[in-house]
């Protein structure tokens, strides 16, 4: 693992392996700084020591048995108000790649990969700086549970315990780096669309009549993303909502 990965155009031409570390992400930002690292440097590690999930969470994985790493990218052809199109570009690459090895993967909004049935199997973390020329750099953090089988939360689920054997963590750590390149390449090319679509198309719970919370529970259904990332959700009175990060809970 970790020598240069052939199956791609630029993401994974430079990869730094760290045994342990705080977080790959702050780590990313430091050796970016230092210019150290340029866009598609990778920054993976086997244990992670104070990891970040969205909004402060923390992110709790067990050391040596799954994938926890960065990415740089530089993304200037995005606006500032465009972040939203970036989690979806990675997401999909993400959901793409793990769905060749087990079927039932999708998104969940706005930055989880599921099974449908199982429960998490990993998270996003996409930190941004941005200024009036576009979003000139994105560190995105990347966690999946790859050979882990016990979990201290409920609602996790792993690769292995989807195939009930341990997989190939270096092999699915490649397609997933290739998959994630596909989709950025895409959206660099203009094609916001069909990013937007295929995130639709494979977004848990989507079209399904379902009971959420945002401060009472509700039954509704995700009828779409907004431009900005909003979870656009229409309740069962018909009334369309667009909720932010951390305003409405799956239930």
């Amino acid at each position: 693992m970790h020598k240069i990965l052939a199956n791609t155009i630029f993401l994974g031409k430079d990869i730094h392996f760290l045994p342990e570390c705080h977080s790959t992400n702050d780590v990313a930002f430091q050796k970016y700084r230092a210019g150290d690292v340029r866009e598609g440097s990778i920054i993976i590690t086997d244990k992670q020591i104070q990891g970040r999930g969205q909004r402060g969470n923390r992110w709790v994985t067990e050391p040596g048995v799954n994938l926890t790493f960065s990415l740089i990218l530089t993304p200037l052809f995005l606006d500032a108000s465009e972040q939203f199109e970036l989690n979806m570009a990675i997401a999909l690459g993400i959901r793409e790649a793990l769905s060749e090895y087990n079927s039932g993967i999708m998104v969940k909004w706005p930055n989880d990969i599921v099974h449908e049935e199982k429960g998490k199997l990993g998270g996003i973390l996409i930190e941004n700086t941005v200024s009036n020329k576009g979003i000139e750099l994105s560190v995105v953090g990347i966690g999946l549970n790859i050979n882990q089988v016990n979990f201290p939360f409920i609602n996790a689920t792993s690769m292995a315990q989807l195939a009930a054997s341990p997989v190939d963590k270096d092999e699915i750590f490649k397609v997933v780096i290739s998959r994630i390149e596909k989709y950025y390449l895409l959206l660099k090319k203009g094609n916001k669309k069909t990013v937007k679509e295929a995130y639709q198309f494979h977004l848990f719970r989507f079209g399904e009549m379902c009971v959420y919370n945002d401060g009472m529970p509700f039954s509704g259904k995700i009828i779409g993303i907004s431009e900005d990332g909003k979870l656009i959700i229409e309740k069962e009175n018909s009334l369309v909502y667009h909720y932010s990060f951390k305003e409405v809970q799956f239930e």
